[in-house]
Parts: C-alpha cells; structure tokens; sequence
C-alpha cells in the first residue's frame, strides 16, 4: 500500500471515529456540577481580650490585686466603649513552686511547698467601634494586658452578604452548565436543572470551607502606665459557599 493511500485511510479512520464520538447519544444523560463563590468585604467587628495576672507568696494578696485591677480595667473599658460587649473569663489560681527544692533524704514522697500563687484572669469585648479602637485598647492597657485582637464581619453583615454569596455561587454554576452543555454539543437550554444541594452536604463534594480565620494581633502585658495608641489594620474577610447540582438533558 502507497504511503498517500495509508494517510487517507488513517484520515478516513480519524474521521469516522470523531463523528461516531460527536455524534454519541446524550438525552437522558444526568450531569453533577459542583459550582463555588465567594464575597469579600471589609472586617467591621473586633473582639478583644484583655488579662491580667499577679504573684504574691499571699494567695489572698494575689487575687486582690487582680480583682481590683480587673475591676478598673472594666470600668475604663466601658467609659471608653459605652456599646461593647464585655464578658469575663478564664479565673485562675495556680500555686508556683520553686524550679529546685531538693527533698531530704527519706522524705521523698513528702509533697512539694508552693512558694507563692499565680492569680489571673481574662476579659473579652465585642465591639464595632473601630474608628475609637486605638484609644480604648491604650486607655485599658495602662491597667491591664492586651492578650489578642480578633477582627472579623458582625452577624448584621454576614447575613446582608449571604444574598451575594448565592447569587455568586449560582452565577458559578450557570456559567459552568453552558460549557458542559458546549462540550457536549447540547443547547444549554436541553439541560433541565433536577437538584441544587448547597454547601455540597449531599456529598458530592468536599465539606463547605468555613470563613477565613479573624487577623489576630496579639501583644503582652503592659505595667500601669500611660500607653501610646497602638495602630490597628482590620483587613478583610472572605466567605465562601458551594453547591452541587444535577442536571439531566432532554
């Protein structure tokens, strides 16, 4: 066999094999498409964790020196913030043992002695007055220590972006069904939409990333001293949804 006849045979062949493969049947066919979105907007919530911590060889002496300071620390905090919310948490008393104390011989399983006690205890506060944020932190700083800042969106804004998080996420999906259709040499308008599964809990994919975690600035302790106003950027936070979809063609 010639070589001009063995390339139209192989062309005949490759010919034959797409149109077969063009020409395949896909009515009835059922079509899973995963579909993603997301919406950014900017961090208008800061929760704040306030601490304070003292050691004394007096236990009581340590707990009143934290009851106090906890006590002017919350009183300034609201003056500053009059709209935060405040919780208080995490009280704690530890006794402090030395880092060698040899025990004498034959007293082995005598208990240790403390040498003193390491009382502390934190604050939280919820707050959507960013534009004050530096002067509140700086105002309770001269008191107590700024533990971690956490900015992140209030529940008033995530649900006004719930409406976008959907309508991205459906765009998604709509884009993604007219190139299905496209490839598969179908109308997107033969494609009939069966089932819509948000945030893919039908298994069809993979489990719903949540919400980036808060920007957290975190600093320590602070002596009782006038404070500098400290700089704060809240960034951003990004929300994400899925979806999976079925989709048969007539």
């Amino acid at each position: 066999m010639s070589r001009s006849r063995k390339l139209m045979l192989s062309s005949l062949l490759a010919a034959t094999g797409f149109a077969a493969h063009a020409q395949a049947p896909t009515s009835g066919t059922l079509v899973v498409v995963p579909a993603y979105g997301e919406v950014k907007h900017a961090n208008d919530q800061v929760r704040i964790t306030f601490n304070v911590e003292e050691q004394d060889k007096d236990k009581a002496a340590a707990a009143s020196r934290v009851n106090l300071k906890m006590k002017q620390g919350t009183d300034i905090l609201k003056r500053q913030d009059p709209q935060a919310i405040l919780q208080t948490r995490g009280y704690y008393t530890y006794p402090v043992y030395p880092e060698d104390q040899p025990q004498p011989r034959g007293n082995a399983n005598k208990p240790r002695q403390p040498t003193g006690w390491r009382v502390g205890q934190y604050l939280d506060a919820t707050t959507t007055n960013l534009n004050n944020l530096p002067k509140t932190v700086a105002a309770v700083q001269s008191i107590l220590g700024l533990n971690g800042l956490y900015f992140g969106l209030s529940d008033a804004t995530s649900k006004k972006l719930d409406d976008q998080r959907i309508a991205a996420t459906y765009q998604n999906l709509t884009e993604r069904i007219s190139s299905i259709a496209r490839a598969m040499g179908r109308n997107v308008s033969d494609a009939v939409l069966d089932t819509v599964d948000f945030e893919g809990s039908g298994n069809y994919a993979q489990e719903a990333a949540a919400p980036k975690a808060m920007m957290m600035r975190a600093a320590s302790m602070n002596d009782s001293a006038q404070v500098e106003e400290p700089s704060f950027e809240p960034g951003e936070t990004t929300l994400n949804m899925r979806l999976v979809a079925k989709y048969r063609f007539k």
